[in-house]
């Protein structure tokens, strides 16, 4: 079966690549709150310890959907502020951009439990075998914990970046034409809703095979040696 586009080829492929580039700006940003929220839930400063609480919390406690709501619209007038204050007029805040902290702001605060509990399966006598040959803080993290976190993270965040994946349709209510809005406007002009619904729903699970085959390998590469030492 051939499926006649009605012109609208370029449009499907670029929203493809712009909900692959969401994905992944928003996948990068969200790691690094994971970590950084992950890090702060298992210090010993009970300070840092409530704020990774108080962040993971109230973002998981609140739809994603929303979070896209809030962090557009509420960023709107103070964006416009900026722009007056450098003599900047009508600065808008760029839907992409918006989209990337809403769902890096949501995979971060999910992450951080993931980082949470990897975290705490890594044995504390490491780090005082480090701190013993004279390893600083900084080097026993990156040469030490941070290898042993991703092996025991990465499937808890290969599934969270599934769901992430899926929620940049989410994006497309403040107007970023990525799969989910693109195909709402294919529709409107060709009527033909099942075709490219279909269609849309085929470039997302192509995606999610695409990204489940990496996360086969990743995992793979991360556990070696560890299977080979057991």
């Amino acid at each position: 079966m051939i499926i006649d586009f009605h012109g609208y080829e370029n449009a499907l492929i670029k929203a493809f690549l712009l909900t692959m580039e969401l994905a992944f700006v928003s996948l990068a940003f969200g790691l690094v709150l994971g970590i950084l929220g992950g890090l702060a839930k298992t210090s010993s400063n009970a300070i840092l310890r409530a704020l990774g609480t108080t962040y993971s919390t109230i973002v998981r406690g609140v739809p994603e959907l929303l979070w896209v709501f809030l962090i557009y619209y509420g960023t709107v007038g103070a964006v416009k502020a900026f722009g007056l204050l450098w003599g900047i007029k009508n600065l808008e805040l760029n839907t992409f951009a918006a989209g990337v902290v809403a769902l890096s702001l949501c995979f971060g605060a999910y992450a951080t439990e993931v980082f949470r509990g990897a975290l705490l399966s890594i044995s504390k006598g490491q780090k005082e075998a480090g701190l013993a040959l004279g390893l600083s803080a900084s080097h026993i993290f990156f040469r030490i914990t941070l290898p042993q976190l991703w092996r025991v993270a990465l499937p808890g965040l290969g599934n969270l970046f599934m769901i992430l994946m899926k929620d940049t349709s989410l994006v497309s209510v403040i107007g970023l034409s990525e799969i989910m809005r693109t195909s709402q406007l294919v529709v409107q002009g060709t009527k033909e809703p099942i075709t490219f619904y279909t269609l849309a729903a085929v470039m997302y699970l192509s995606i999610t095979v695409i990204c489940m085959f990496v996360l086969y390998f990743l995992e793979r590469r991360v556990n070696r040696g560890f299977e080979r030492g057991r």
